[in-house]
């Protein structure tokens, strides 16, 4: 197995983040963004992406409570992927705000990362099932989310851009 080398990912292409690099695995001619798993800062997996966006975890590796944390010293905002991270990052350092984004990988994994945190907001996905939107309101903190069924944050962002998504989600901080 061949060791990942950082780079530009399809994946992150597709997702409006062109220049954006992250690990890259290459395993039987496909490309895996690689996203490291941390519980409490220690390492405990990965999730991997592949071109297409199909997205797995290690066979074993522990998911609860794992996190990819993007910390620049402000308020706690809860997302499941993480392009909808990216784009909440985007859209912040734009607006000069301060942020701790923790990618949780599910909306179940939120509600359990959140117990530990002081209160923030979550940006939910607008699933059809209405699952992000139930969680979100078990959490109890304020919550974006889309008002386009099946879209994250991310969709919006592409959507719509940096602007008007960045005003929508100032709205909830």
């Amino acid at each position: 197995m061949k060791s990942c080398q950082l780079g530009r990912h399809d994946y992150l292409k597709r997702k409006g983040f062109p220049d954006a690099e992250g690990y890259i695995w290459v395993h039987e001619g496909k490309q895996f963004l690689i996203l490291p798993m941390r519980v409490q800062g220690h390492l405990v997996g990965c999730q991997m992406i592949d071109q297409e966006g199909g997205k797995k975890f290690l066979y074993g590796q522990r998911t609860s409570n794992a996190e990819i944390k993007i910390d620049n010293g402000g308020v706690d905002i809860l997302c499941e992927g993480y392009a909808t991270a990216l784009s909440i990052q985007s859209v912040l350092k734009r607006f000069k705000r301060r942020y701790v984004i923790h990618v949780c990988f599910s909306a179940g994994n939120m509600k359990k990362i959140a117990a530990d945190l002081k209160p923030g907001i979550v940006v939910a996905d607008n699933d059809a099932s209405g699952t992000g939107e139930r969680v979100a309101k078990e959490i109890g903190w304020k919550y974006w989310m889309s008002d386009v069924v099946g879209e994250d944050a991310n969709d919006t962002h592409v959507r719509l851009g940096n602007f008007t998504f960045g005003q929508s989600l100032l709205k909830v901080l």
